[in-house]
């Protein structure tokens, strides 16, 4: 991470800064018949804008319904969550698919392409739900697709594409409104080493040219040292939450990686 980005961080977390993420208390409570399974308990956590942020704990230790939460896909049972100082925990589900769609940029382990459709036709998805123009839904699914290195891969069709091709395509498709936030999760469980780290190299320039905030679930250490801070769940609660120290540069990593051949492209790379 470059100086000039610490200390923008460092500035946006002074006192009375607005963080773009504040859960104050948050409890998630799901009835399994006669069960209740506290899936969050009492979770209070600011993240400043600008931050790129990755998420580990084991399975059923929460993280996965916090990352709803904070994706408006979900509502807390208890507790308050603010986005960009808007308090959204009791925004119907009309509203919150309106702050997804405006707000909020999300990638997947499993892309979620839709299969007979266009690179440019799966960016283009967003801008159709949120009214926008033909020639301008082309216009700005073009420069996502730019954004990410597929500028001539726009008529594509999903199974045209290698497993990294589609990861950076459903990337675009985040990118494409714009939004002050992107939640990924796992987004490199379905990818080898090296397609791995060009997904990682993405988030960094996004995360330091744009000042965007990037969160990551992963279970990956390897994946969560690309990242500036890393949050800890289990059971149900935060247990640590800590900086990274000399977190990795992909770009540099990238350079160190040997270069796949023709038939490992094919089989899973990224196929530059």
């Amino acid at each position: 991470m470059s100086a000039q980005l610490d200390t923008d961080i460092l500035e946006q977390r002074r006192p009375g800064a607005v963080p773009v993420i504040r859960l104050d208390r948050i409890h998630k409570v799901y009835q399994m018949g006669d069960i209740e399974v506290h899936a969050l308990r009492s979770v209070s956590l600011e993240i400043h804008r600008g931050e790129f942020v990755a998420i580990m704990g084991p399975s059923g230790s929460g993280k996965s319904t916090m990352m709803n939460i904070i994706g408006c896909l979900d509502h807390p049972t208890k507790g308050h969550y603010f986005l960009d100082g808007s308090d959204v925990s009791q925004v119907d589900r009309a509203g919150l698919a309106d702050i997804r769609n405006k707000s909020i940029g999300f990638v997947f382990q499993s892309f979620n392409l839709v299969p007979r459709t266009s690179a440019l036709e799966n960016v283009e998805l967003p801008l159709i739900y949120a009214g926008i123009a033909a020639g301008e839904r082309a216009r700005r699914a073009r420069a996502a697709l730019g954004e990410v290195g597929l500028a001539d891969r726009e008529r594509s069709m999903p199974n045209q594409l290698s497993g990294g091709q589609q990861q950076r395509v459903a990337l675009a498709r985040a990118l494409v409104n714009n939004p002050s936030l992107i939640l990924a999760d796992e987004p490199t469980g379905a990818l080898d080493t090296r397609t791995s780290v060009e997904v990682m190299e993405i988030f960094q320039r996004l995360n330091r040219e744009r000042n965007l905030t990037i969160i990551v679930v992963t279970h990956e250490p390897d994946i969560a040292q690309y990242a500036n801070r890393i949050i800890q769940f289990r059971d149900s609660r935060i247990r640590r939450d800590f900086p990274v120290e000399n977190s990795k540069d992909a770009r540099q990593v990238l350079v160190e990686l040997p270069r796949e051949t023709e038939n490992d492209e094919e089989c899973g790379g990224t196929g530059r």
